[in-house]
């Protein structure tokens, strides 16, 4: 069953997760150059803790694993988020709709606004 996320959602949540650190990098270190770096450490830990970074959350999309959908393990969300820092794995998709950063880190990316209750 595919429930592929398009590139524009996709786009959307990365963008608001990077405007984020951009922000919190100029605000807290005063050096927009360690943006990546928070960007970094942001994407892992949310990711990790509790399989959504703050720009998943708003555009309502959640890391899970790929196999089981459960929340990803933290290697899975360290090499997830490796791979998304590189940038042209998270650019480059299968069939399926999911990067290659998913592909192999095990994830792929869940519609929350497919969840009824």
């Amino acid at each position: 069953m595919k429930h592929q996320i398009s590139l524009g959602r996709r786009l959307l949540g990365l963008t608001i997760d990077w405007l984020m650190c951009y922000a919190i990098a100029l605000g807290l270190i005063g050096d927009t150059s360690w943006t990546l770096v928070v960007f970094f450490v942001e994407t892992f830990l949310l990711t990790a803790l509790g399989g959504a970074t703050a720009g998943h959350r708003l555009i309502r999309v959640k890391v899970v694993n790929f196999q089981t959908g459960a929340n990803p393990t933290l290697r899975q969300s360290f090499v997830r988020t490796v791979l998304l820092c590189l940038v042209v794995t998270a650019i480059t998709y299968d069939e399926n709709g999911r990067g290659i950063h998913e592909r192999l880190s095990g994830t792929k990316l869940f519609d929350l606004r497919k969840i009824t209750f």
